[in-house]
């Protein structure tokens, strides 16, 4: 039977604690929104007593999101807990989590207290805090170096005082994945009280291993773990939400858990935090990095064109990316650069196609990435030539602040020349439809760009326009110092890339049909 796994992010309290992360309260409050879109849980939204801001930022949050229970920090002190009470107050679902060193090592060196007056305090503690609300969570800082009897003894205390969630941290990131999984199966097995709540996982990633270590514990009985977007946390972070998420999904036949966070929404709350904090995600970072969903070996591409369950064990769609990317390099193959010649309305035959890739693998030893540009260079190198059917002769438009964009369009097509005016949006919308007047054929624009190509008043503007003709996509470029100019002349260079492309293939039909017959 599968069992549930409530998802407790601290991105908003562990993950800010990051250097360079730290977020203002709207910045918060729009990361808390988010987080409620995902669907986790518990959003522990700061730690109250560290200063006006954090508990600021708890407050607002707990009177904004009604659809997660909205937990605070404090330490095992009356002050802490008062003050995250306070914050805390206007949640629908509160939760108050309180914590206290077990280890030996901290208890020597940090606190300087014996473990009884630990277990006084802890006690104390989740005592206070039950007297607030229902959901109280205590953790045992440092416990995967903390005596395990010990432990025991303050976790069995700690229940039978209101907690109705122990936490189990990995604080600095010690543990390997068996032994903080046995640390777990342990602590179920001596704590007689233990079935009254929930245990909880929370592991930093000092030596790399803060996904693999939760995984183990929700393996050995963990139902909540915490975690954090983009794995960012203090010194090399948290255990990273999307990871544990789409491991427990992927492999939910091995593991017989599940999570409610709503998966589509991890990339859109992944570049929302790169966003806010400035810090951006690694290139090979699993699920949300840019190479996550990228392929470039030829191989790989090759078995991705004909079944994408052969390299992706997840599909871009369910972490909400769009589609997988085919990125061509040294290691592409002519599968793909058929494939992406074709995404630009190239339709090449096998001979044109294998001239390509002998241009295309000279070009791709010079250089770690082939783009769009560099294939239509190729292209243009001599053997798919597009004819000039129609040209630009005359542009005039009129526009203002208070007139209604027009364009009157004259072009050449052959030897006739053909006039006609249209109103639109703006004055390139306005061209645009003239064109359509003119040549009959409607193009959908999906892409429309303008870079100046050097600096000044006077600087050459340089258009690239990308048109969807009859569901087939051509690309358009042109360079003027008048970016109307600009843009009617990129749109007419997609234009004539579409019907030299259908020329090509009527005379190729043609000539099949005259060889069937002779």
């Amino acid at each position: 039977m599968e069992e549930r796994v409530f998802v407790f992010d601290t991105t908003l309290r562990d993950g800010e604690q990051s250097p360079g992360c730290s977020m203002n309260v709207q910045e918060k409050l729009r990361l808390a929104r988010q987080l409620e879109s995902l669907q986790v849980d518990v959003i522990e939204a700061g730690f109250p007593i560290s200063s006006e801001g954090d508990f600021e930022a708890v407050q607002e949050i707990a009177k904004t999101i009604r659809g997660c229970t909205i937990a605070a920090l404090a330490r095992a002190v009356k002050g802490d807990i008062e003050r995250a009470w306070q914050a805390l107050q206007y949640a629908a679902r509160p939760r108050i989590h309180t914590f206290i060193a077990t280890s030996d090592l901290h208890l020597k060196y940090k606190l300087k207290k014996s473990r009884e007056q630990v277990l006084e305090d802890a006690v104390a503690a989740v005592r206070l805090a039950k007297s607030y609300c229902d959901e109280v969570e205590f953790s045992c800082e440092d416990a995967s170096r903390s005596d395990i009897d010990f432990m025991c003894k303050v976790i069995e205390a700690t229940i039978d005082a209101g907690a109705t969630i122990i936490n189990l941290p990995d604080t600095v990131g010690y543990a390997v994945p068996d032994e903080y999984g046995a640390m777990f199966r342990t602590v179920r097995e001596r704590v007689p009280n233990i079935g009254k709540i929930i245990l909880s996982a929370h592991c930093h990633n000092d030596l790399g291993l803060a996904v693999a270590n939760s995984l183990a514990a929700l393996k050995n009985g963990a139902r909540q773990v915490e975690c954090t977007v983009n794995g960012i946390g203090e010194r090399a972070g948290n255990a990273a939400l999307e990871e544990i998420v789409m491991g427990l999904k992927t492999r939910r036949e091995y593991y017989g858990l599940y999570t409610n966070v709503k998966t589509e929404e991890i990339m859109k709350t992944s570049k929302l935090l790169s966003s806010l904090t400035g810090m951006m995600v690694q290139r090979n970072k699993a699920i949300v990095g840019a190479n996550a969903f990228a392929h470039e070996a030829g191989i790989h591409q090759d078995g991705i064109l004909k079944s994408p369950i052969t390299y992706e064990i997840m599909t871009p769609q369910s972490v909400g990316i769009k589609e997988s990317t085919l990125v061509l390099g040294k290691h592409s193959g002519r599968h793909a650069l058929k494939q992406r010649y074709a995404e630009l309305g190239y339709q090449l035959t096998e001979e044109e196609l294998e001239r390509a890739y002998k241009m295309f693998c000279a070009i791709a030893d010079k250089k770690k990435e082939i783009y769009d540009d560099d294939l239509e260079a190729i292209v243009e190198a001599g053997f798919t030539s597009t004819e000039e059917i129609y040209t630009l002769e005359n542009l005039q438009i009129t526009s203002g602040t208070s007139l209604r964009p027009t364009a009157t369009v004259e072009l050449r097509h052959g030897n006739e020349v053909l006039v006609d005016s249209a109103t639109g949006d703006g004055p390139v919308d306005a061209a645009y439809k003239a064109i359509e007047r003119i040549t009959g054929i409607i193009g959908e624009l999906k892409e429309y760009s303008i870079k100046a190509v050097h600096s000044g008043h006077d600087a050459l503007g340089e258009v690239f326009v990308r048109i969807d003709f009859d569901g087939s996509l051509y690309n358009g470029r042109a360079a003027s110092t008048d970016i109307i100019t600009g843009s009617v002349n990129a749109y007419l260079e997609a234009l004539n890339r579409a019907l030299t492309r259908k020329r090509r293939q009527q005379n190729s039909h043609r000539r099949t049909v005259k060889e069937e017959t002779v």
